[in-house]
């Protein structure tokens, strides 16, 4: 049995106008896309999903809500954190000859389609809702006390103003920008 299974909406059935399908999802979901996943970017997810389809005479609309909690690992000290995810994704579901998903708004389905899986769709609103830096909340605050910090504090240039003498030279070939 197909583990996504349970993210297919079958809206043939459903009257027109607005519908709501809400998942809870965690790192269950993500085992099915672990060949996907380019390196660690949480250690544990837990998202609640809203998914609202609003059923047109030709086409509907999916509005998907994401909101959640990962444990993400600080690209900095490497200390895991929480993190609060929020994100939402629209698409515009039309029907046409063949499937076609090269637009990001767009997604076109055969006309003979009866059902949809958004698994996908969940998966990329969560993995977009993860920051592209992630930093532990102790090191913005100084709060975080670890190995990895104390190391860094050290190696860290102690002294700004100085500078290889040799800079100084390339210095002087900049010349003020005009106002």
């Amino acid at each position: 049995m197909d583990p996504l299974k349970t993210y297919t909406i079958p809206f043939v059935g459903l009257s027109l106008g607005k519908h709501l399908f809400q998942y809870k999802i965690d790192n269950t979901f993500f085992e099915q896309y672990q060949n996907q996943v380019i390196g660690a970017d949480f250690q544990k997810v837990s998202c609640d999903a809203e998914v609202f389809l609003d059923k047109k005479t030709t086409f509907f609309e999916l509005e998907i809500h994401i909101k959640g909690v990962a444990t993400l690992i600080c690209d900095l000290s490497n200390e895991p954190f929480e993190e609060s995810l929020s994100n939402q994704l629209k698409l515009i579901v039309k029907f046409g000859p063949e499937y076609n998903d090269e637009n990001d708004e767009i997604l076109i389905i055969p006309h003979e389609s009866y059902q949809i899986n958004i698994a996908q769709y969940l998966y990329e609103a969560i993995m977009l809702a993860i920051p592209v830096k992630k930093v532990h909340p102790g090191i913005k605050d100084g709060t975080l006390k670890s190995e990895i910090l104390d190391k860094l504090h050290q190696i860290e240039i102690k002294d700004k103003q100085t500078i290889d003498p040799r800079w100084d030279k390339l210095n002087e070939l900049l010349t003020p920008k005009k106002q």
